[in-house]
């Protein structure tokens, strides 16, 4: 019967795990989330829009425009959107010499400094300004997403903003050059930050089972601290050289791997260290239970502070 029990709680947790990689909607999405970052020195004042140009027609929920005024996003249509109906229009039309796509997504660039594109950003793209002011379009070369958050700084001193208008020559040159500034620092205390809250969500159920001696307390920081940093620093470096689905098929069998061994540790360990020791079935529904909460909560933070999970 345990053994019956301890695999219905397997299939659960794969059950977890695939509905959240593999989401139905874009609101259902978890863990890490790659990204792309662009910084702009030197950048003026002047209004100014960006966005990144694709190598396809969609990626993620973000695509082309398929030609109906319903889905044209700009505000007159989703009062959220940053483009007014002209901004829309203007990047709508542009033409770009490679064949690179307009995917709808766009930031004022001039208010930040910054592009951040955090949710299935292009893997092949090139960086577009559009300063409405003026009328002018300023478009980078091609660039590569090179790791799970990749950054890039875009130099703006001497880029003249107000003599560069868009034409079929223009298109054919690069107005802008970026170059790679991976933010090693951020990363790490992201890093950091990801796992001291897992340990606290973790360590948090751990009190709603029941475990609330010094012991017990100092086990669940030990393993999750173990874990945790094995797990994310993994999937940091699998990310970072084999791309998106090796990181997907690693991740699933991670959880899959951490979800196991906790369990075989609170069912030795922690067993041991209770007044009163349970059947193994109750250990393996806190492994579980902590890591689905874990998984949850990333989630739900991702959507406020992305960048962190």
């Amino acid at each position: 019967m345990e053994r019956k029990k301890l695999k219905l709680s397997l299939v659960l947790l794969c059950v977890i795990l695939i509905a959240s990689v593999f989401p139905i909607t874009a609101a259902a999405d978890t863990g890490p989330k790659e990204s792309v970052n662009i910084t702009f020195e030197n950048m003026g004042d002047e209004l100014c829009y960006g966005t990144l140009l694709s190598k396809y027609d969609s990626t993620g929920p973000a695509s082309v425009w398929n030609g109906e005024d319903e889905y044209a996003r700009h505000s007159g249509n989703y009062p959220y959107e940053v483009f007014d109906y002209a901004t829309w229009k203007a990047f709508a039309e542009y033409e770009d010499a490679d064949g690179y796509y307009f995917l709808q997504e766009g930031w004022i660039v001039s208010e930040t400094k910054q592009l951040n594109w955090t949710y299935y950003p292009p893997d092949s793209f090139k960086i577009l300004l559009y300063y409405p002011e003026t009328e002018t379009f300023i478009v980078s070369g091609i660039y590569e997403r090179y790791a799970f958050d990749t950054y890039y700084t875009v130099d703006m001193d001497g880029v003249n903003i107000s003599s560069v208008e868009y034409d079929d020559e223009l298109s054919n040159n690069d107005q802008l050059e970026a170059y790679r500034s991976y933010q090693y620092k951020q990363e790490l205390l992201s890093l950091i930050a990801r796992i001291i809250i897992t340990i606290a969500i973790e360590t948090a159920v751990g009190l709603l089972f029941g475990f609330r001696r010094k012991n017990q307390l100092l086990l669940l920081f030990a393993v999750n601290t173990a874990t945790q940093i094995i797990l994310n620093i993994l999937l940091n470096i699998v990310n970072y050289r084999s791309g998106q689905w090796a990181f997907v098929m690693i991740y699933i069998l991670c959880e899959f791997i951490v979800f196991a061994l906790e369990s075989a540790v609170y069912c030795t360990r922690m067993k041991k260290l209770s007044p009163r020791p349970k059947k193994n079935r109750f250990y393996v529904l806190y492994a579980l239970v902590a890591n689905a909460v874990s998984f949850g909560a990333g989630l739900l933070i991702a959507e406020r502070i992305p960048g962190i999970f």
